[in-house]
């Protein structure tokens, strides 16, 4: 089996799209300690199953994002984009009823929307 690397422009976006989740899954599976500092917690904060709630959540992405990759059909993307549209929605959702919120959260919200923009642009024609 050949590495597939699409020729496409949008299809490309909607390729660095997932293997950018899939790297965020991969630290948060084999580091959940540093993405849960990333995220804003406290190293006192960290229980077994706060590492593996991050653990189990890195693994699911990297699933998707891995799916996505090596199949890299348009479906594949649409559902990819979904997904992570979704996580945004809820991080918004967090934002705006959660108390305030930090910069972080914000941040972190505006790369979600990127990461789920580019394979719904793919999918939809409009790149």
């Amino acid at each position: 089996m050949n590495f597939y690397f699409p020729m496409e422009p949008g299809e490309q976006l909607a390729f660095i799209s997932a293997v950018m989740a899939c790297l965020m899954g991969c630290v948060a599976l084999f580091a959940p300690g540093y993405a849960l500092r990333f995220s804003g917690f406290e190293d006192r904060e960290f229980s077994s199953t706060a590492r593996a709630a991050v653990r189990s959540s890195g693994g699911l992405l990297i699933g998707f994002a891995g799916t996505a990759l090596m199949l890299a059909q348009p479906m594949v993307y649409l559902a990819f984009g979904a997904a992570l549209a979704l996580a945004a929605f809820g991080r918004t959702l967090s934002i705006l009823s959660d108390g305030p919120s930090k910069l972080r959260s914000k941040l972190l919200l505006v790369v979600e929307i990127l990461l789920a923009s580019l394979p719904l642009a793919y999918v939809f024609g409009l790149i």
